[in-house]
């Protein structure tokens, strides 16, 4: 069960034990829910993810079953001219408020205003440069800038990969007078900006920040802005296995005002000395560990003024000897107030994180009816494929989470958790764990061949403990199923109707082989030098057994979406997330074999997003060049329109002038097509 502290809840009643809100719902379907309600205009998408409550919904219906193949190319931004390096994958989904659409590009992330009917650059605004940007991690990760209106002026507030918060004005792009201050450094601004190092609590130099010795700390996701208060998630160094040093610095959150960029709180997601949630990090680990960071996007509901954050793992992700316990708030949900910053509650997904199944999506909210009682609910979808359901208000689970038993490991000084939270519902929705019957069967010997790739792999359920070289069972690898990649993942994810409470999660089959090795042989000086300490074990190679000729090893679909009502907790539908890649309906492996009515599905996350009349997706990176449109009520395509070039993170919409845009990041490079936007529209009279 969650942990939350007391509060006053608006219009409930206790009925036993249990909170239930006393409004009912008429019919069995979630409230309507207005645009406003969720912070935006009709016809605006002023949030990366659609709105302040994440369900990359829009009301717009424009665009419809009779008419979504008759859709056609309306501008084409182009932003490989953002370097200085033409690497960045396109990571930022746009904004569109009061009549501007709005991104980040490259890898100093600047900021672009761009003309919403023609695709023209209105105007830019790019950091100076410094030795912090230079060395910070992630930089190509930006997502996308928030916006927010005071006293009727739009503003727009970009965080940087060298740890500042900048406030421009929406119209002009210059920098807001009276926010923040002047930063010592050549070219910075008078105004306009906050050093967020500054009120981090750890020594730093203003220029090159902190010492690579006790970590680093950057952003990617844009920062949310409700009730007058700007709060701002952060990120490490990308994980995969690359950190072999124990230390790094926590990714607290922070708080500034609006109009003056004042700090106003900071929330520790390693609990420090004295904190509720200290205990759980034994041999005083909390000390010197780092990560815990709020990566992905952020949500809120103004009302009850609460903002819901999702964290990731502690360092590092595949061993926690260092950090016994179960290390809140490490992969973990959590609530806190708006106005101080203060836990209202929390709950941890995943117990002493192993296997980086960090939550990696924005919390979603929607209002819906369970056993026909009202309820505000958050939902968490993950990577290890659970959604997770809560009373956004007392962090109640909508459905039991039961605490299962799971197995141990024994990797010399590693601590497990002998028990780990699975929701009784939703059921999970992808793959978890492996065994002989998840093996692909096409031909009778492909199945020989993939019982044989895997004689000398640990096959086993979900939370499968990592083996480590020279076990003495002699396990090649453990097979961690999903991997790290696998399950639900930017920048895929999940996308929710608000007016209906069915929620669509985009999910990708994937398995790797779990193995650890000694932390000498695999320290390097440590990710970009960061940390002191060189761990004991870290991620030794995945074993190479998840494909044959790479032909995944397991049945198919490879990638699907599914159609889940967050009233009932029922899957209603799943469907593949495209359609059978052309290298495995040529794979040599399947010469022979009849495709016809099979479909694979891509191994890839889907980037979708639904509005009043669709469920609109593409297969992602790497996949098809094509966008796709389905009753969102069956799953049945509707039809599809070819794109420029594969899709690289989430659409969004817009209505401008009376004519509906779907705007798509696209990003591949070797078509000669380098991080873009794409906006499509339906014909238009001449």
């Amino acid at each position: 069960m969650p942990t939350h502290l007391p509060r006053r809840p608006a219009f409930i009643r206790l009925f036993g034990s249990s909170l239930v809100f006393s409004l009912l719902l008429v019919g069995g379907f979630a409230l309507s829910v207005s645009a406003q309600e969720r912070g935006n205009r009709d016809g605006e998408w002023r949030y990366i993810w659609g709105d302040v409550w994440s369900t990359r919904y829009s009301p717009l219906d424009q665009i419809n079953a009779d008419n979504f193949e008759d859709l056609e190319v309306a501008w084409f931004w182009k932003g490989d001219n953002y370097g200085p390096r033409m690497d960045n994958v396109g990571r930022s989904t746009p904004i569109y408020a009061d009549g501007i659409v709005y991104t980040v590009a490259g890898r100093r992330r600047t900021v672009v205003a761009i003309d919403p009917a023609t695709g023209e650059t209105l105007w830019t605004f790019r950091e100076p440069n410094t030795e912090r940007w230079e060395n910070s991690p992630r930089q190509n990760y930006g997502r996308g800038v928030a916006y927010y209106e005071i006293d009727g002026r739009g503003v727009i507030y970009v965080v940087t990969p060298g740890f500042f918060l900048h406030a421009l004005d929406a119209k002009t792009g210059y920098p807001l007078a009276n926010f923040g201050g002047q930063i010592p450094i050549d070219g910075f601004p008078e105004t306009g900006t906050v050093d967020m190092l500054a009120s981090l609590g750890h020594d730093y130099n203003v220029y090159s920040g902190i010492d690579r010795a006790r970590g680093a700390i950057t952003t990617s996701s844009p920062p949310i802005v409700v009730n007058d208060v700007i709060i701002v998630g952060n990120s490490a160094h990308p994980g995969g296995g690359g950190q072999t040093r124990i230390e790094n610095v926590p990714g607290d959150i922070q708080a500034f005002d609006v109009r003056t960029g004042e700090h106003l709180w900071t929330f520790h997601t390693i609990p420090r000395a004295g904190e509720f949630g200290n205990d759980s990090w034994l041999s005083d680990a909390w000390s010197w560990s780092g990560n815990v960071n709020a990566w992905a996007p952020l949500s809120a509901d103004p009302e009850l003024g609460m903002v819901y954050l999702a964290t990731d793992a502690p360092t590092n992700d595949y061993y926690g000897g260092f950090r016994p316990g179960n290390n809140l708030y490490g992969s973990s949900v959590l609530a806190l107030d708006i106005q101080t910053g203060e836990r209202v509650w929390h709950f941890q997904t995943v117990h002493h994180d192993i296997w980086d199944w960090d939550n990696p999506v924005a919390p979603i909210l929607v209002d819906v009816t369970v056993d026909g009682v009202a309820i505000p609910a958050v939902v968490q979808t993950t990577k290890h494929s659970f959604a997770f359901a809560f009373n956004r208000e007392t962090g109640e689970p909508l459905w039991p989470i039961e605490e299962t038993p799971v197995p141990a490991g024994n990797v010399p000084g590693e601590w497990y958790s002998p028990t780990q939270p699975y929701p009784t519902r939703p059921a999970g929705y992808e793959l978890q764990g492996l065994s002989v019957d998840d093996l692909m069967d096409f031909t009778p010997e492909l199945r020989e061949m993939a019982i044989e790739q895997i004689s000398d792999i640990n096959l086993g359920p979900l939370f499968n403990p990592y083996v480590y070289a020279g076990n003495p069972e002699g396990w090649r690898a453990v097979a961690q199923c999903p991997s790290a990649t696998g399950g639900t993942n930017i920048p895929g994810g999940t996308v929710m109707d608000p007016e209906t409470g069915i929620m669509y999660v985009a999910s990708r089959k994937a398995c790797s082989g779990g193995r650890l090795a000694p932390g000498s042989e695999r320290d390097g000086g440590g990710p970009d030098g960061l940390g002191q300490t060189v761990v004991d074990f870290g991620s030794g190679g995945g074993g190479g057994f998840a494909s044959i000729q790479g032909l995944p090893i397991f049945k198919p679909p490879y990638g699907r979406i599914t159609a889940i009502d967050m009233n009932t907790g029922e899957h209603l539908w799943w469907i593949p997330n495209g359609d059978t890649p052309e290298r495995i309906r040529n794979h040599p492996l399947l010469e022979g074999v009849d495709l016809t009515d099979v479909n694979t599905g891509f191994q890839g996350n889907a980037t979708a997003l639904v509005t009043r009349s669709l469920l609109m997706f593409a297969e992602g990176r790497g996949g098809q060049a094509v966008w796709f449109g389905v009753d969102k009520m069956t799953g049945e395509r509707i039809g599809s329109v070819e794109i420029p070039a594969p899709t690289s993170t989430a659409p969004m919409t817009y209505m401008h002038d009376g004519v509906q845009y779907v705007v798509l990041p696209v990003a591949a490079a070797a078509n000669g097509i380098l991080p873009s936007l794409v906006a499509l529209r339906l014909p238009q009279e001449e």
